[in-house]
């Protein structure tokens, strides 16, 4: 719960601060000036691409939070055997065991969107984001139905 009222609070602090720079481009514009009016235009098209961006991530979110909840409902979400460290972290040797289990699960359904997600907790719990975001958008697509990029 403490994830999402940060996400949250993250996401209206950005749309303040989007509504903010727009406005200060459309000041800008205002002016008239063909340099004004230039930097106006280019100050516009940061809030567009964050915008753009917030929104992208949070379809992300929303449909993994969708798949957890799912493969919760089913009994299949992994269970946490990770090892910890004194300090509360994840062993980094415990998260590479479960990597490989999952990997190899994978490997042998490689169609099954649920061995995906498992997979992309996996990623997750050995700190390689960009793969464990990967693998997400790959259980997501293969659960939706969606063509799959190789």
């Amino acid at each position: 719960m403490g994830a999402k009222i940060t996400y949250a609070v993250t996401a209206a602090v950005l749309v303040v601060y989007f509504v903010l720079v727009g406005s200060r481009g459309v000041m800008l514009i205002q002016s008239g000036t063909l340099l004004t009016v230039t930097f106006g235009v280019a100050v516009l098209i940061l809030p567009v691409i964050g915008i753009w961006f917030l929104w992208k991530n949070t379809q992300f979110v929303q449909r993994a939070n969708r798949l957890a909840a799912e493969l919760d409902a089913e009994g299949g979400l992994p269970v946490d055997e990770l090892k910890r460290t004194p300090a509360g972290r994840i062993d980094r040797d415990s998260a590479d065991e479960v990597f490989a289990q999952r990997k190899a699960e994978t490997e042998d359904a490689p169609d099954d969107w649920r061995s995906w997600f498992r997979l992309a907790i996996a990623y997750h719990d050995a700190r390689d984001t960009p793969r464990a975001r990967k693998a997400m958008q790959h259980a997501i697509a293969l659960h939706d139905g969606k063509p799959v990029r190789a």
